[in-house]
Formats: C-alpha cells, sequence, structure tokens
C-alpha cells in the first residue's frame, strides 16, 4: 500500500469536522465510494446523506473513499478496499462508471460480479444517473438501489447486518425482495423507484465539513426535493418526483445548528425561489445573522427578498437557466417562460447589484435550427444591454452544454445532434458574444457524445469500459468497435415501441404519459 496515500488521508482527516469513527468490533464494514476526487465529492449532499444514514446503524460501519487516480484507500481507517465487507458506489454523473471500474481493478477486485468469489466485497449502487438506467453497469453491480436512500437504506441495512454470514446468493435473493433494489443476476420484470414520503421527518444537511472542498465555506441544507415544472429534457424533473417542501420551522433549526460550523448557509433544491416560504426562509435566516448561497435560481417567480438576502450575503453571481433561446424552442422543451419573464429577471439581478450573470443553455435541443443559436445570440446581448444600464462591468457569461437524452425523460427516445453540427452551433454563439463581452464556456461535445451513450446503453458497455486501457476518446471508440458497438448509435431516433434497456425500471411516471409529452413537443406546445 502507498504509503503517500495513507499520509494525504489522514491529513485531510485533520481538517474535516464532525467526521464519523466507529469501533469495527464485528460489524459490517461498508466503503461509500464517490467515484471522484474528494475536492467534488465532499461537495455533493446525496453522498453526505448516505454516510450518515448508513453510520445511524448499531452494526455498520461506513467509511468514505474517493477516486483519486491511484489505488485507494478509505479515509476514516486507511483499509484497502478488498478489506470492507460492501462497496456501495454513490453515482451522479455517467462519466463517473469509468473511474468506478478503475478503482475496482486498482484494488484487485474482479470488475465483473459473476468473477467474484464470496470472500470478494459485496458491490451494491445508487444514485441519480443508475436510478434511471443501471444496465450499462449491470454486469459490473451486484444490486442497485433504484431511487431515494432515505426509503431504501434502512431495510437494506438491517438485510445487510443480519444476513453477511450468508452466501452471496441468499444475501441477493434477500435483496431482491427489498422494493426498489434491482439485482441483476435475479431478473423480475419491474423495479419501482423508490420515494420518501415525507421528508420533514429527517434533515438533509452536511454530515462532515471540510474547506478542502468546491464548496467548503457552505453548511449545506436541503430545502426541498423533486421539482414539478416538467421539463422535457430533465431527469431531475422525471425521476425525483413528487416535488416535497421542508417547513421553514424545521429549515430554520437546522440553519441554527448549520451556523455553529460555518457562516454561510448553501440552500439546495432543484428549485429555491419555487418552496412557497422561501421568502419567510430568507427573512429568518437574515435575522439570525446567517449569509446564504444558492446554485440558481428559477426566473419565474423571482423574488426580490431573495436576491435581497443573497446580496446582503455577499453573493457575487446570480445563474439563471433559460436553456434555449427562441420563444418557440422553450415550448418544445416546456421551460415555462418567456423572453419578458428572461428580461424581467436580468433586470432584477441588475438591479441588486451582482457583478456576474451566468445563463445557462443547451444546444442541440430537438428541432433546434441555427435561428434558434442566433436567438441566443439577440438575448444575451440584450440582456448584456440590460445589466449595463445599472452600473457597467458586470460579467456576462453564458455556459453551454450539448442536450443529451436521459433515460425515463420524455425526450428519452431523441437522438443527439452530431459533433458537426454541434460544433457549428458553438462556433456561430462564440462568434457572436466574444467580441461583445461575453464570455462563453462550454462542456466538451465529444465527451457528451459519451455520456449520451452511456445515458442510453444496455449491459455490453461493461465490457467496453472494462476493456479500456486508459480513459480517452481514442481507447473508448476503439473498445466500441471491439465490442461491435456503433458509436453514432447516439445519433439515432428510437421508436417509441421499441424495448428500452431500462424498461425494468417504473420510474412512476407511466411511459404513456412520457410519449404524450413528446407527442407535444414534435407540435411545438407545452
Amino acid at each position: 500500500m502507498n504509503w503517500k496515500t495513507i499520509k494525504e488521508a489522514r491529513r485531510k482527516l485533520a481538517s474535516e469536522e464532525r467526521t464519523i469513527f466507529k469501533d469495527l468490533g464485528g460489524k459490517i464494514s461498508v466503503a461509500l465510494i464517490y467515484p471522484n476526487s474528494y475536492f467534488l465529492g465532499m461537495s455533493n449532499l446525496g453522498f453526505h446523506a448516505v454516510y450518515g444514514l448508513l453510520n445511524q446503524h448499531d452494526q455498520i460501519v461506513c467509511e468514505r473513499v474517493f477516486w483519486e487516480g491511484h489505488e485507494p484507500v478509505s479515509l476514516e481507517s486507511q483499509r484497502p478496499l478488498g478489506d470492507f465487507d460492501v462497496l456501495a458506489f454513490s453515482f451522479s454523473y455517467e462519466l463517473d462508471y469509468f473511474n468506478a471500474v478503475r478503482l475496482l481493478k486498482s484494488s484487485g477486485i474482479p470488475v465483473f460480479a459473476a468473477d467474484r468469489e464470496e470472500y470478494h466485497p459485496l458491490v451494491i449502487a445508487g444514485g441519480a444517473s443508475v436510478t434511471a438506467n443501471p444496465e450499462p453497469l449491470s454486469a459490473v453491480i451486484d444490486c442497485f438501489a433504484i431511487g431515494e436512500a432515505e426509503a431504501i437504506i434502512p431495510q437494506v441495512a438491517h438485510i445487510l447486518a443480519e444476513g453477511m454470514e450468508s452466501s452471496r446468493d441468499e444475501l441477493l435473493q434477500e435483496l431482491a425482495r427489498v422494493p426498489g433494489i434491482y439485482v441483476p443476476a435475479i431478473r423480475t420484470d419491474l423495479v419501482t423507484r423508490q420515494a420518501a414520503n415525507n421528508i420533514g421527518d429527517f434533515s438533509t444537511t452536511s454530515v462532515v465539513l471540510t474547506r478542502e472542498t468546491e464548496l467548503g465555506d457552505l453548511y449545506l441544507m436541503e430545502i426541498a426535493r423533486g421539482c414539478s415544472r416538467g421539463c422535457r429534457f430533465c431527469l431531475a424533473g422525471y425521476n425525483f418526483r413528487p416535488m416535497r417542501y421542508r417547513p421553514v420551522e424545521s429549515l430554520l433549526e437546522q440553519a441554527r445548528l448549520g451556523l455553529q460550523y460555518r457562516k454561510r448557509l448553501g440552500l439546495v433544491s432543484a428549485a429555491i425561489s419555487d418552496h412557497p416560504q422561501i421568502e419567510e426562509l430568507v427573512t429568518g435566516l437574515r435575522e439570525m445573522g446567517a449569509d446564504f448561497s444558492v446554485s440558481s435560481i428559477r426566473m419565474k417567480p423571482l423574488s426580490d427578498v431573495l436576491l435581497q438576502g443573497l446580496a446582503e450575503s455577499g453573493t457575487k453571481t446570480v445563474t439563471l437557466a433559460p436553456e434555449a433561446g427562441s420563444e418557440r424552442l422553450r415550448r418544445v422543451i416546456c421551460k415555462g417562460v418567456s423572453e419578458d419573464d428572461i428580461r424581467s429577471a436580468a433586470d432584477k439581478v441588475a438591479r441588486h447589484g451582482f457583478k456576474q450573470m451566468k445563463l445557462y443553455f443547451m444546444i442541440g435541443l430537438p428541432s433546434e435550427t441555427e435561428e434558434d443559436i442566433v436567438s441566443i445570440v439577440d438575448l444575451a446581448l440584450a440582456t448584456k444591454g440590460i445589466i449595463d444600464k445599472y452600473r457597467s462591468g458586470i460579467q456576462l457569461t453564458l455556459n453551454v452544454t450539448p442536450f443529451v437524452p436521459k433515460a425515463g425523460t420524455p425526450f428519452q427516445w431523441l437522438p443527439m445532434a452530431t459533433s458537426h453540427i454541434l460544433k457549428r452551433r458553438l462556433d456561430l454563439l462564440k462568434k457572436g458574444l466574444n467580441r461583445k463581452g461575453i464570455e462563453v464556456k462550454a462542456d466538451s461535445l465529444e465527451w457528451s457524445m459519451v455520456q449520451g451513450m452511456l445515458s442510453r446503453g444496455d449491459s455490453r458497455l461493461g465490457e467496453v469500459m472494462d476493456s479500456m486501457p486508459k480513459v480517452t476518446l481514442s481507447a473508448w471508440r476503439k473498445a466500441l468497435h471491439k465490442a461491435g458497438l456503433d458509436p453514432d448509435s447516439i445519433h439515432r431516433e428510437i421508436p417509441v415501441n421499441e424495448q428500452l434497456p431500462w424498461s425494468m425500471i417504473d420510474s412512476g411516471t407511466e411511459i404513456g404519459r412520457l410519449r404524450t409529452e413528446l407527442e407535444r413537443a414534435n407540435q411545438n406546445g407545452c
């Protein structure tokens, strides 16, 4: 084992607050794995929640593991992964699948479930991406948690604590009976996504505090879960239903606890400004002297109380997400905001004196034309004109991401635009804006294609990832070719009556509803 790795783990521990240490003493050991860096993983509130939930069980010791590009060890005890009874992966992004495969290989654990012996750890996975479509990892993972941790973990933890002495097959048979657990080796007709009924019964906040992370100056608090907006491209809007809010009284109590550790609070939700008590929450936070931040805010409704609270809290940047430049295309994706709404939101943000505004747009959306790209340019220039009326020097930045079809959404059947088309449209954006003092930032077009294939892929992709000597685009294409898979399949529209790889997952939204939304999109209706 690498001494530098152990030394680095101990250094990180020394900078943390509220780390959970438990004596192993005959208990079940679980390595909770975020297959990316500590810097990113420790800002993931879902990861915090699972860590806290597992450690609440008396017979389970849960320790954290991250992927830093070398043989991993657990943070709390610096043990190798092979020493654990269970490996539990938390996946937020499809591209992290590559890191999971590398992590298993570097730990000497067989990548494929069928190759693992009784003495190897049981491998479990959950998170947003595998809840939508677990199949790309179905040959790798022993069982998947489909849905929200709070609704699944208590029963799973009980089975692990009581049944780890059983054979692997017996344990998997028992886990397969748990609602929301998908065991690929034990195929069932349908696995129903699980959701917590009343999120007011528990808190979802930062468990461990550290400055060595993306949001290290914040104490994170989830104020609501789900989204009722119904944007047709959005995984969160369809896989985290129904919309649920925490009452302001409990949120203020959580804030008082958080202020013992951080002056700033990070409010987490898919739709912060949709909380029906957002103004009472903001007022309460400011009265107790708390500064707060949010990830992004809706353009409609956009509360002046919320904006004022953010400004007083020292927030420098406000992020809005029009997603598309033209009125027609926003109807196609069912965004639910008009150009007047966007202009009004920009005006409100500028009046409150923020130093930077970010606008999120997608390119390659269904039915998009170059006229829609010109509309993004026009809208960005109009926004720049609005904010410059109040004060010169306010930075306007466009963050541009390619549309990626997501399983379980109305757009799951639709193709991705080719990289040639995406590049041409991105160049058109940059040409129209860079000389106007508007910065354009874009995700990798080529890696977005890989993400698309993983989003809609099947079990053959496990072999593809395993056969890659390193994670590069070239290695990906060669591995696809070797497996007889076409990288251009992501540009194919899937017939709505075709069997989908993720058809064993009941997301909670009927397939007929998804088809109806797709038909309405094709008619430019919302």
